[in-house]
């Protein structure tokens, strides 16, 4: 299977970095300078992930987040930030981001990270391609959620969510009560554990309550607990 990634970067140095080491991974890249034009290749063509920076010229990469999400949902994406914008980080994450890594960044790092989104990626598509099992079916309440076609009803309407979003969701109902916390849902959702990163957690926990729970403030599934983390409240229907 051929992953291809797109770059959007505005700095040569930065981008041809990313270049080199993506291709140890064995990954294709295309890269655009520009938010205008790294917008369009991203609409017109399919690539497993989208790298994406977050200070472009003609239109911001938060700009471009926002309706890449609205357009192509399952979109993997990976925004690049700088160190002290905690103010970007936040927004591109509620704006859809998959994930996100602060400038500069380790080299091994961001290849570690490419690989988690791109291996999500892959099983999306082989979920595609295979039928609904009863045995892959988890449901709880008026939520029922398929591992192996990786879809989820809500009173037996589908529900849009990204491959994050559904490997968060998946993770908790499959282990219903138990209360996880951010560094271990960090390591088991995203495949990754770093201080600093539970912005991460908490943007898409915020976005998958907006989808799922009938009031968002007020969750009935995805509960916290406070000075812990995050649990699937299975005392439903």
């Amino acid at each position: 299977m051929t992953n291809s990634v797109l770059v959007v970067e505005d700095d040569m140095d930065i981008a041809t970095l990313i270049q080199v080491n993506l291709a140890e991974l064995g990954l294709e890249m295309d890269h655009h300078a520009d938010g205008k034009s790294g917008l369009d290749a991203a609409l017109n063509h399919s690539y497993s992930l989208v790298l994406l920076d977050v200070m472009l010229p003609s239109l911001g990469g938060l700009d471009i987040c926002r309706q890449l999400r609205e357009q192509k949902p399952e979109q993997a994406i990976l925004m690049l930030t700088a160190k002290n914008s905690e103010t970007d980080r936040v927004l591109g994450l509620e704006l859809g981001a998959d994930d996100y890594m602060t400038k500069p960044f380790s080299i091994r790092e961001l290849q570690a990270r490419v690989r988690a989104q791109i291996r999500k990626v892959n099983l999306l598509k082989e979920a595609h391609q295979q039928q609904q099992s009863p045995s892959d079916t988890i449901e709880c309440g008026a939520i029922k959620i398929v591992k192996q076609t990786r879809k989820v009803l809500h009173d037996n309407q589908p529900i849009d969510l990204t491959a994050t979003e559904f490997d968060l969701l998946f993770h908790l109902m499959r282990h219903p009560n138990q209360v996880f916390s951010r560094a271990q849902l960090l390591e088991s959702v995203w495949g990754y554990q770093h201080c600093g990163y539970e912005h991460t957690v908490n943007s898409h926990i915020n976005r998958l309550r907006s989808k799922i729970e009938k009031d968002a403030t007020q969750p009935e599934y995805v509960q916290t607990v406070w000075g812990v983390g995050y649990k699937f409240n299975k005392q439903q229907g």
